[in-house]
Order: structure tokens, then sequence, then C-alpha cells
């Protein structure tokens, strides 16, 4: 976790491990719902193994936001961050393992060390710029380039997680994404 971060922003090695130190082991059976709709997310997770999707319920329809694997964060980020309550779920595809931080912990380690706020700022950007990405191309390329521009991006992904799952994070009928795998050179 501490290459990870220090990808995102340099941060004193002594305050690293302070921060470092206030995150706990967790572990979570596959197919288990970490938050729920209506829930406050209390944890910010860093996930060490398994693989997670945040999705919503349209119709009894999951639509898949994103899929969260190591080395990330997990989690409902805008839930975790306003304390307010989540309008999606976030549930384990498999055993999953992380370290996670209390939204308290969190807070007061921001306040005590600028250097961690100003991590935790330029990781939201990235956040940010990657969520905007992902809009420009459900928006403006067809299913074609959607799917090429994922298996390019992800290849490894389509090993791991169900056809159907992928077909819904691609905003995709699960039918022409089968036929895409078949047909397009990845």
């Amino acid at each position: 976790m501490k290459n990870f971060l220090t990808q995102i922003h340099e941060v004193d090695d002594k305050v690293l491990e302070e921060y470092l130190f206030c995150w706990t082991e967790y572990t979570v059976p596959k197919n288990t719902i970490m938050t729920s709709v209506g829930e406050t997310e209390r944890y910010m997770y860093f996930v060490i193994d398994g693989i997670q999707k945040s999705y919503y319920l349209n119709k009894n329809k999951e639509h898949i936001i994103a899929f969260t694997y190591s080395p990330s964060f997990s989690g409902i980020p805008e839930s975790f961050f306003n304390q307010s309550p989540s309008k999606y779920y976030l549930t384990t595809i498999t055993d999953s393992k992380f370290l996670r931080i209390s939204f308290e912990k969190h807070q007061e380690l921001m306040l005590k060390h600028r250097s961690i706020e100003t991590l935790f700022r330029k990781a939201t950007e990235l956040l940010l710029i990657d969520t905007l990405n992902r809009y420009y191309e459900l928006m403006a390329y067809d299913i074609e380039t959607r799917f090429k521009n994922f298996t390019s991006r992800s290849p490894h992904l389509l090993q791991m997680i169900a056809q159907k799952d992928l077909a819904s994070y691609l905003r995709i009928d699960p039918s022409n994404f089968s036929k895409l795998l078949g047909r397009v050179k990845i």
C-alpha cells in the first residue's frame, strides 16, 4: 500500500507510517454486500486481494459502475467522504481481503497532516478524471469501440469477471458482448 500511495503523492516516511498504522485488516467472503443503498460508508478500503463491484439496481437489473481489485481503493467514495447514505451497492465478487480505515481516523489524520490531505485530494482528482473519461467513452463511443478500449486497457478482467457483469459495465447487451468477444481480436 505504501508504494501505491507514494505514486500518488510523496509523503514523509514518518507521517506515512503513522497513517498506515491506522489501517486494519478486514476479510469478506465472496458474494457479500459490503454496503447497501441507504447505508453510510464508514470505512475506506484498500484492496489486498479479491474483486468487488459497485452497482445500482433499476427494475431489478444491475447496472455496474466499477470494479475494484488490488492494488486500488474500494468503497462508496461519495458516501464515505460526505458521510451520506449510499445510492448504490458494493459487493464482493470473490473472497476479498482489505486494509481499511474509519472515516473518523482518516479525517483526524488529514487534519493533523497536510501531506495526507494533499495525497487524498490528488487521489480524488485521479478518480474524477477516470470517471469523466468513463462517461465520455460511454456517451461518445459505439459498443465495439468501448469493447476494444476496455480489452486493450484491462484484458486480464476477461478471465476474472463474469461476461454479464463486464457487459453491464460497458453498457453492452450480453449477447452483443459475446459476439464481440468472438469477433474482435484481443
